[in-house]
This record gives C-alpha cells, structure tokens and sequence, in this order.
C-alpha cells in the first residue's frame, strides 16, 4: 500500500509561481509513474505531466513551458514546479503514483491540494 501526501498549494497572483510536493510512504519497494492530474470545479480530472521511473516526462499542453515534474526515487517524492500561473491554473492538484506488482499496475492517489491563482 502506498500513501501520498501532498504540500505546497495556496493562493497566488497571476504571473506568481508555486511548488507542489508530494511524498509517498507505505510499504513498497519502488513506484513507477508518479505525476499529477488537477480538477477545477465543474471539470473532469487532467493530466497535468508525468514522470517515469526513468525521468522520461510528458506534460498537459496547457502548461508546456511554464511548469515543470521532478522526481527524487531515493525520496519517494514528487514535485511540480509552477511558473507563470493563470487564473485557469485554478484547481485541486492530485498527487498519483503507480506500482506494479506482480505484473498488475495498482495506482494511488492524494488527498489534493487546492491552487488559486486570482487575477
């Protein structure tokens, strides 16, 4: 099982910057893909980037260019720098991480932290 707790979230002005955090605790050996999705009010849940075990990322079009994913695996953390936020940057920040165990793929979420930027 593994738990996911993230930090970092607040309120920001337009143009302002914010880093997201998330570390993983529980019993595991090593995580997979960690990243994170975000949902505004009345919106499905999006990528927002991703990062493989290998550091290989992939980002939401929406924030090329303005944020960026890192991982430390010996720290089991993630983290999502965020530049130049728009006030459609607005939403809950999900923390996700998967683990694949015996050939299954067994993902876990955050609780979320909330992120608004005002204009």
């Amino acid at each position: 099982q593994v738990q996911l707790v993230e930090s970092g979230g607040g309120l920001v002005q337009t143009g302002g910057s914010l880093r997201l955090s998330c570390a993983a605790s529980g019993s595991f050996f090593s995580l997979n893909n960690m990243g994170w999705y975000r949902q505004a009010p009345g919106k499905q849940r999006e990528l927002v980037a991703r990062i493989t075990n290998g550091a290989t990322t992939n980002y939401a079009d929406s924030v090329k260019g303005r944020f960026t994913i890192s991982r430390n695996n010996t720290k089991n953390t993630v983290f999502l720098q965020m530049n130049s936020l728009k006030p459609e940057d607005t939403a809950v920040y999900y923390c996700y991480a998967d683990q694949l165990r015996s050939s299954r793929l067994y993902g876990y979420w955050g609780q979320g932290t909330q992120v608004t930027v005002s204009s």
